[in-house]
């Protein structure tokens, strides 16, 4: 089960996040600190979190400055009020054990300031309410009653079996929900009056099955409602706050717990996890060790006794070991000499509880004197394997700020260890660092902002924000993109925007994926932002004596672009490339987009919710982002269809394109490496 769309309320610092979309894999939230980042990954745990995490609690969590008028007045009530919420899609496994009608089906839950939840279907066969069965209920009803008095039964009983009925359906209004309970107590009814059914009236009768089969239908909701609830992925939450510390006194933790005198439960939590997921509490492994209830170890049996205590805790010890540093080694990118995770050791000794690495010679440090990376990953995996339990497979990651205290290099290497996490489970995680943003996963970022605390915490869906330091990690990490190519790419080509970069990215992949030839990889993708823009990059590039060549649409602006003489001067005319010159179709101004105008048209209306098809095919000329913007009018964002192409070409193969399409784009591609060879 993953979770593809969220919305937050009513937490802290957020008045009303709005609904963001979710990544199947990885999805970052950037934005500057206070901007509500771990207040959204807060909330979002508390949808389904692990055993023992505090809910919600309006005196703590509910906005102060609104307080006192929503919960003190009454301005809102609790048991109503949702605070989060959050909708599901099934993997092919969630869904195999389900109804055929129900296996398309998005599984929405939320959960209320009171900490109530509620959960609720889409995409699934329509729910039974009283006015699908109402008319045909009465008809029976009056069967019932002709056929009990036509075999002389009593007035008594004949008025009881409306009596029985209007009891069960109540104050029901017409398009009230049946419920599982309410459909039980219906079929019941009419099994008892089964004896009154004509068995000759035809018509009565198929009545009567009509309905039996419409009374199933809620009992079917209920049991895929309750499945998906159980399905649902627990939420693990991680914060650089949570370290494993290297040297834990068992004895002093255990009499913190048990005196509920923890100066801070979350300075404990790490610990707390790391003993959790060993299968021990801290009395037992303070315990383990203990040699006091024993009078005397000269006794064979007392001894014996001592030694098998004692190795049971250092199989689940060791156990535990082999299991952390197996799922580290997966995932981590350790230094090159390889020291980080070369063995991971939990020991015992007297009262203190020790993380240890040793290293290729044999020799054991204390954890703490490896790298702040490797820290990280150690206590991150006690935590989630802590908390997930047996369900960590399912389990959805909440990274607060990981790796922030890693050096700026050291983070860009980090991001393929995150990468790894989400291939495993799906990542949300928070970060002001641009280092952490690669720039072809830019589609998997949403922006945090709060701009005033009127307003509160904002996630906004498309590459936009009001606030400038909310989009500083983007324009950093475009930035660091374009540093990165100026020393080490001698090869570079200028972009007009970011989503020509992301079309290019896609298409090469494809491409490569089935044997041909894509991009050249000494080639840095460069955006320019605008077309005018692209005179200014290819400038700053050709300063430094590097090759390039710009790619520019077939538009207005890509045209005065393409006549200026500082391009020309700075490209040479040959490498300065247009799109209509890769380009088969009928749109004489063309884009990047028109490359690709009938499966975007397929994406926009799939994913997006954009039926442009038969405007498009009415006005063939016109370009494809005109069409589209004319159909999906304010909600058309050029990003939105660029991610919404993204995500087709991960789930899609080459040959998925059209024909023609596929001829355009390694036409395209051709000219680029020709370009800069």
């Amino acid at each position: 089960m993953r979770l593809v769309k969220a919305r937050v309320q009513g937490y802290r610092s957020i008045i009303d996040t709005g609904y963001f979309d979710v990544e199947t894999d990885k999805t970052i939230l950037v934005g500057p600190n206070e901007a509500g980042k771990t207040a959204i990954l807060q909330a979002l745990q508390k949808l389904n979190p692990p055993e023992g995490v505090e809910l919600f609690n309006p005196l703590r969590d509910y906005p102060r400055a609104k307080y006192d008028e929503d919960i003190v007045k009454g301005g809102i009530d609790p048991h109503t009020f949702t605070v989060v919420e959050g909708y599901f899609s099934l993997d092919d496994s969630d869904a195999k054990d389900l109804p055929e009608a129900y296996r398309d089906i998005v599984y929405v839950f939320g959960r209320r300031l009171d900490n109530t939840a509620w959960h609720r279907l889409e995409n699934a066969p329509a729910q039974l309410t009283f006015s699908d069965i109402d008319k045909d209920l009465q008809k029976i009803l009056l069967h019932f009653q002709e056929t009990a008095t036509a075999k002389g039964t009593t007035q008594n009983l004949i008025d009881a079996i409306q009596t029985e009925l209007d009891s069960i359906i109540g104050k029901l209004a017409k398009m009230s929900v049946i419920s599982a309970q309410q459909a039980s107590e219906l079929k019941e009814w009419l099994k008892k009056n089964l004896k009154y059914l004509d068995d000759d009236d035809t018509k009565e009768n198929a009545r009567y099955e009509k309905i039996e089969e419409q009374l199933e239908r809620p009992a079917e909701n209920a049991s895929v409602l309750k499945s998906c609830e159980k399905m649902m992925p627990k939420f693990i939450l991680f914060s650089n706050y949570f370290k494993i510390k290297p040297v834990l006194h068992l004895r002093k933790l255990a009499d913190r717990i048990s005196n509920n005198s923890l100066d801070d439960s979350q300075y404990d939590y790490g610990n707390i996890c790391l003993l959790k997921f060993l299968g021990f509490t801290p009395e037992e492994l303070a315990d383990a060790g203990d040699t006091t209830k024993f009078n005397n170890l000269n006794d064979k049996t007392q001894y014996e006794q001592y030694k098998a205590q004692l190795d049971a805790r250092d199989y689940k010890l060791n156990a535990a070991t082999i299991r952390l540093t197996q799922a580290i080694c997966e995932v981590w990118n350790p230094t090159r000499d390889g020291r980080d995770a070369n063995k991971l050791r939990i020991k015992v000794d007297g009262q203190y509880l020790k993380v240890v690495v040793e290293d290729e010679l044999g020799v054991e440090v204390e954890l703490d004197q490896r790298s702040e990376g490797f820290q990280w990953m150690v206590s991150f995996y006690m935590v989630f394997f802590a908390e997930a339990s047996d369900r960590h497979k399912n389990a959805i990651l909440l990274l607060d700020e990981p790796g922030q205290s890693l050096h700026a290099l050291k983070q860009a290497e980090f991001r393929e260890t995150l990468s790894k996490l989400s291939a495993k489970n799906q990542t949300l995680f928070t970060t002001h660092s641009p280092f952490l943003v690669g720039a072809n996963e830019l589609d998997k970022v949403r922006v945090v902002e709060m701009t005033e605390r009127t307003t509160g915490t904002k996630v906004n869906v498309s590459l936009t924000a009001s606030d400038s330091g909310a989009m500083l990690p983007l324009q950093e990490a475009l930035g660091y993109d374009l540093a990165q190519s100026l020393f080490f790419h001698k090869k570079n080509l200028v972009l007009e925007g970011l989503t020509d970069m992301w079309y290019l990215e896609s298409l090469s992949d494809l491409l490569k994926d089935n044997g041909k030839t894509g991009i050249n990889d000494q080639i840095a993708l460069i955006p320019a932002n605008s077309a005018s823009k692209v005179v200014y990059f290819a400038t700053i590039l050709h300063a430094q004596n590097l090759k390039i060549a710009a790619l520019l649409d077939s538009d207005a602006e890509g045209d005065t672009a393409a006549k200026q003489d500082t391009l020309v001067n700075a490209v040479g005319a040959k490498r300065i490339l247009r799109t209509k010159d890769s380009y088969v179709g009928q749109v004489s101004n063309s884009e990047i987009e028109d490359l690709l105008r009938d499966t975007l048209l397929s994406v926009a209306k799939n994913q997006c919710g954009w039926d442009a098809i038969a405007v498009a095919q009415a006005q063939p000329t016109r370009p494809i982002v005109d069409v589209l913007k004319s159909v999906a009018k304010t909600d058309f964002s050029k990003y939105k269809l660029a991610k919404a192409f993204i995500r087709w070409s991960r789930d899609h193969s080459l040959n998925d394109l059209q024909h023609h399409e596929i001829e355009q784009a390694e036409q395209l591609i051709v000219k680029i490496n020709k370009a800069l060879q």
